[in-house]
């Protein structure tokens, strides 16, 4: 499967260079995410935006998508469609969570389904590590530093089927998106695992 690494403008968090090393594949950085690449020591093969964020000079080797400030989608949201396009199955954004714009936190969670939508599945990663799970089963090995483990539904309803490996484990249960029940979970054993017979969760590792 063809990985992307996109680098958005939000806070990093304890981003470390070796996450790419260990993944290496293409590397866009949208807008003022280029500091971020920049100060891991990372170069971009693609860097997108309007530039209206990003004060300095643009080097010289990465290509460069300029937009303009009037558009639709997001800086971020060009990053994820290029890599779609590139035919990245997995992609990875780092700058997604945190800072001072709550309201661009929303918009890259929207884009993770956009994402899964066209095909490919979009992780969030910083402090917390940010997924979505839908229909059939999967384990979440601990990280380093794990201590929540945090279910929510983005449908209307998720049907659980099993949770296990966690503190508070459910079975045969019908998470609602209107309560936070899943919240602040913990991961007892190596990995949670979480099957899901109907809908769609945003799984949370933090």
């Amino acid at each position: 499967m063809n990985i992307c690494h996109i680098f958005a403008g939000g806070t990093l968090g304890n981003v470390r260079r070796e996450w790419l090393e260990e993944q290496s594949g293409l590397v866009i950085c949208a807008d003022c995410g280029l500091r971020h690449a920049e100060k891991l020591g990372i170069k971009p093969d693609v860097i997108v935006g309007d530039f209206d964020s990003f004060c300095g000079e643009l080097p010289d080797e990465p290509e460069i998508h300029r937009s303009v400030p009037e558009k639709d989608d997001t800086d971020t949201m060009l990053a994820v469609k290029l890599a779609i396009e590139r035919g990245c199955g997995l992609i990875y954004l780092y700058g997604a969570l945190g800072g001072e714009r709550f309201d661009h936190a929303v918009a890259n969670l929207q884009t993770m389904i956009y994402a899964r939508e066209h095909g490919a599945e979009l992780v969030l990663r910083g402090n917390e590590t940010v997924r979505l799970q839908g229909e059939g089963e999967r384990s979440y090995p601990r990280e380093d530093g794990d201590r929540y483990f945090s279910v929510f539904a983005v449908t209307e309803t998720v049907e659980i089927k099993r949770l296990s490996g966690v503190k508070y484990p459910l079975e045969d249960y019908t998470m609602r998106r209107s309560f936070p029940i899943g919240v602040s979970n913990e991961i007892a054993d190596d990995s949670a695992f979480l099957a899901i017979e109907r809908g769609l969760a945003l799984v949370i590792q933090s």
